[in-house]
């Protein structure tokens, strides 16, 4: 029977379909009804509705994906097909186990789930790594880079009955600590982000375990550019080049948002470049991964954190879009907010009553505006992040258009920074590293008391009708 069911196999073959990803998704969409993608504003291509393709639409996907030789059904995804390997995966759980009974459970439902292999997350032996090197340390983790000459799951092969990988993966190993007794709270956040459909928010190929320290591990998409900081000191992007960036940052954004997620720890750090475009990294992960530490009050950088976030500890998508309007002011101005100010509660109470990062004189007053309208105090009045995104996106379409207001306003900011540069005997201001001694650009957890309820300062109103002075910090 073995012998017959083999040479069944071998004589089967996929139907895959030439794969167009300018005009669909890699994978389908779980429910119409339910979905949380925005059919017109999702990916750099502006899909449209027809990029969208349902599990239920049975003949778009057969258009679309092809057919699985094995059950003869349409595909889920790029040369995938969820029944059949989700078969796979299951006949496959009693081969390994990460010794946590909820970490497994979290593995073992992505994989049953998963509809295409970026859903799907491994438990991947340590020793599988190579040349695992430390990085930095956050709040609650340490990261390293590491060797990965398996790689991750591609697709499954019908002919050559395995899987195809993606083979020598450089690879962050985000070492989380005390986590030896996880948080089932931290393990949802991973599973919730797994019904999140973009292209350039990191991907999570799998969790392994130090086998020294116990503590358990993410396992992540590598970015050689390293984070938004890193970027714009060594790269120096011009003007126009940083309204695409925004743009795709709040592509990003707008799909975690869309998902009726928020991010919650939204900042410079988390925003990382691969091959000059950015990517959003850990979605969600504001808590410790272990039990025993309960978290009093908040976690994150102090420099991007919401009034509202400091004062009542609760995270919106709108002060999401509050911290945006601080990277996007960074960005902008090249220049680390509050780095010469000690991030404590003085400084939180400061951000509460209305102070705000400084803009640099001679910032475009349409960036001015919008950054400003990111910070105002009432989170209501602030942007949508489909308001961002459709005024970056005509910035971006009209940037090269001599007659269009950005182009005439980013030829006027040039020429006051090339001044400025000419002027300033360190060449580039925006280089100076030197930073307060107490303040700090991890995130890690905060617990301020007996804040003021937030407002919106009067020379905030002032700055906001007056673009003459050099900068907003009141």
């Amino acid at each position: 029977m073995e012998t017959l069911d083999k040479t069944s196999k071998e004589k089967q073959k996929n139907s895959w379909k030439y794969f167009d990803s300018n005009k669909y998704q890699f994978h389908v969409t779980i429910s119409s009804a339910s979905s949380s993608i925005d059919p017109t504003i999702t990916s750099e291509e502006e899909i449209t509705s027809k990029g969208v393709v349902y599990m239920e639409d049975l003949e778009k996907r057969k258009n679309v994906y092809g057919i699985c030789g094995e059950c003869n059904e349409p595909g889920t995804g790029k040369k995938w097909c969820q029944p059949c390997n989700s078969k796979r995966f299951k006949e496959n759980f009693q081969n390994w186990t990460s010794e946590n009974k909820d970490i497994d459970e979290l593995l073992q439902y992505s994989q049953l789930n998963a509809v295409y292999y970026t859903k799907l997350l491994e438990w991947i032996p340590y020793e599988n790594f190579q040349c695992v090197t430390y990085i930095d340390e956050g709040g609650f983790s340490k990261i390293y880079s590491a060797d990965w000459p398996d790689g991750h799951i591609e697709y499954w092969s019908i002919e050559s009955q395995k899987w195809v990988r993606s083979s020598n993966k450089h690879v962050v190993l985000k070492s989380l600590n005390n986590s030896s007794d996880i948080n089932i709270e931290f393990l949802n956040e991973i599973k919730s982000q797994l019904h999140i459909y973009f292209w350039n928010i990191i991907s999570y190929y799998g969790i392994t375990r130090d086998p020294n320290t116990k503590d358990y591990m993410m396992v992540l998409e590598y970015c050689t550019d390293g984070n938004l900081r890193n970027y714009y000191l060594s790269q120096q992007p011009e003007y126009n080049s940083k309204i695409y960036d925004l743009l795709a940052i709040a592509k990003g954004l707008m799909n975690i948002h869309n998902a009726d997620k928020v991010h919650k720890n939204f900042h410079s750090g988390n925003i990382l470049f691969k091959n000059f475009y950015p990517y959003i990294s850990d979605v969600g992960m504001c808590q410790p991964a272990d039990k025993e530490q309960s978290l009093e009050g908040v976690y994150g950088v102090l420099p991007y954190m919401a009034p509202e976030v400091l004062y009542s500890h609760q995270y919106t998508k709108e002060s999401d879009i509050y911290s945006f309007g601080v990277i996007m002011n960074e960005f902008i101005s090249e220049e680390i907010p509050y780095k010469d100010v000690p991030h404590d509660s003085i400084l939180a109470e400061k951000i509460c009553n209305g102070s705000r990062p400084k803009i640099f004189k001679g910032t475009p007053k349409l960036f001015e505006e919008l950054i400003m309208k990111c910070w105002d105090a009432k989170a209501k009045n602030r942007p949508t992040i489909e308001e961002l995104y459709q005024t970056l996106k005509k910035w971006d379409d009209e940037k090269l258009n001599n007659d269009s207001e950005i182009f005439s306003q980013v030829k006027e900011w040039k020429q006051i920074r090339e001044n400025e540069y000419k002027n300033n005997s360190n060449k580039n201001k925006s280089k100076n590293l030197n930073v307060h001694s107490q303040a700090f650009y991890v995130s890690r957890p905060l617990n301020f008391q007996n804040l003021s309820e937030p407002i919106n300062s009067t020379d905030f109103l002032s700055v906001q009708s007056d673009s003459a002075s050099e900068y907003f910090d009141p």
